[in-house]
């Protein structure tokens, strides 16, 4: 090749890479301005149906093991393995699934996720024992830890940042009300029907969900990350259209800086500031996980073995630990745009200690003693769990926004795992009131963490957060 080609070819790359950069900083730019439209709030609708059967799926195991626990026998370490495998497998799908997004594309892996969470649904009907339960479990999980984190970077993409966190977590919100409809169902359900109710419900998603995907646009800023700008231009146009229609007057775009990078690369989230954010995020999504999961799916097995309650009154109190914390959660989504990310959760993961150490102190000798104060403490953690999907998305540039996302919720699935192992060991060797002692501790190092190495990203353009 003669160095006038050599010439031509490099001028090409860099005409190329500057109308990827124009691109991107138009459709970043014209999206900024848009208020909520029909379709952008229908999408998170329809997304936000699925993350509530994933809510309910990741928890439904927990309604069912008070009685598995009966039926097939079950020792505190089989339980918490059990317990424990669904977490495993979505560490594996949260970083497979966000790496695939940034290459093949949000909404494929997203009906991908659900199509393969539904499945799993219908194995575990014909669960035979621990091991077979196990299993199953795993592989679900790998569909329920690919699908949150993907939905997480779509929303992010389609919003403005006027707003946004409060847009987001009513969508977040979602996954919570999954919670609760688990302990509804189970509560109705499983002393009747037996623990396979909670898995039949499970299948609605599959009937419900695939139709409305067609509903649904891919992310325009991640057609303009790949260059497949005519693409995001002809959806954001829509939604242009359909603000004018509503009576919207809208502002001339204002300019965004952005880069010329297509493709990520998993050592981007350890290099300059990023590095940072990542190792940050990774530890809140771990301490906080570690504690709100390791509680939810014990709790309605701790008040049947160890407080021998009826089994309605277990799920019950299972349950009311649930709508505490969606109360909370909706609190958090309507003030966190105002109080700000980094200040909240400071406050909670330095509040929440308080009960569990209170818990630890009384002994934690009766049922009521535990619904009382390790619910208030869970309200509490909820609120930093089910916001940090938000928080990850904003710390990433749309380039590897999926993968940094996929990659920090993997340590929730970490956290999530280590959770009920932890119960069943300490349990099993030196009490309850230590299970929850410990708890504390993790939470009082997450809030080292918060302080000394979050940063604020409320009311912030998420081009301007991550060049």
């Amino acid at each position: 090749m003669d160095a006038q080609t050599t010439e031509h070819a490099a001028t090409a790359r860099r005409d190329g890479a500057l109308d990827r950069i124009d691109g991107q900083a138009d459709i970043s730019a014209r999206l900024e301005r848009l208020p909520v439209t029909r379709r952008v709030f229908w999408t998170r609708n329809i997304i936000g149906a699925a993350t509530f059967f994933d809510g309910y799926t990741v928890i439904a195991i927990a309604y069912a093991m008070p009685v598995l626990v009966r039926e097939w026998g079950l020792g505190p370490e089989q339980t918490g393995l059990i317990l424990s495998m669904g977490y495993l497998g979505q560490l594996i799908g949260a970083v497979f699934f966000g790496w695939l997004a940034e290459r093949i594309g949000r909404l494929s892996v997203l009906l991908f996720t659900i199509l393969l969470f539904v499945s799993m649904d219908v194995a575990c009907l014909f669960a035979w024992g621990a091991a077979s339960m196990m299993a199953f479990r795993f592989v679900q999980g790998i569909g329920t830890g690919g699908e949150v984190p993907v939905a997480s970077a779509y929303i992010n993409e389609y919003i403005g940042s006027k707003g946004r966190g409060r847009f987001f977590l009513l969508y977040e919100v979602m996954f919570l009300f999954g919670l609760v409809g688990a302990g509804l169902i189970a509560r109705a359900l499983v002393p009747v029907y037996g623990w396979q109710a909670m898995f039949l419900v499970g299948l609605v998603p599959a009937a419900i969900l695939i139709p409305l995907r067609f509903f649904m646009k891919e992310s325009p800023r991640w057609l303009a990350s790949k260059g497949r700008y005519d693409e995001a231009d002809r959806i954001v146009s829509q939604l242009e259209r359909s603000a004018i229609a509503s009576g919207h007057a809208l502002e001339e775009p204002k300019p965004i800086a952005t880069r010329a990078k297509a493709n990520s690369d998993w050592r981007e989230l350890f290099s300059g500031f990023y590095r940072r954010r990542t190792f940050t995020i990774w530890a809140m999504w771990f301490c906080s996980y570690l504690v709100a999961n390791g509680m939810i799916t014990w709790l309605p097995t701790l008040y049947r073995q160890t407080f021998n309650l009826p089994l309605e009154t277990s799920l019950l109190y299972g349950l009311l630990t649930s709508v505490a914390g969606v109360v909370t959660s909706i609190g958090c989504a309507l003030l966190i745009d105002k109080v700000g990310r980094k200040r909240w959760y400071m406050a909670a993961f330095f509040t929440a200690p308080l009960p569990l150490l209170a818990l630890a102190f009384l002994g934690a000798t009766s049922p009521m003693e535990v619904l009382v104060l390790a619910g208030l403490a869970y309200a509490i953690v909820q609120t930093i769990t089910f916001s940090l999907y938000l928080y990850s998305a904003e710390l990433y540039p749309t380039r590897m926004r999926a993968l940094g996302t996929g990659l920090g919720s993997a340590w929730l699935r970490l956290g999530s795992s280590t959770g009920p192992i932890l119960v069943g060991l300490l349990m099993g060797s030196v009490g309850v009131q230590y299970v929850f002692a410990a708890f504390a501790a993790v939470l009082l190092i997450g809030a080292l963490v918060t302080t000394l190495f979050a940063i604020e990203t409320k009311g912030r353009v998420l081009e301007e957060l991550s060049p």
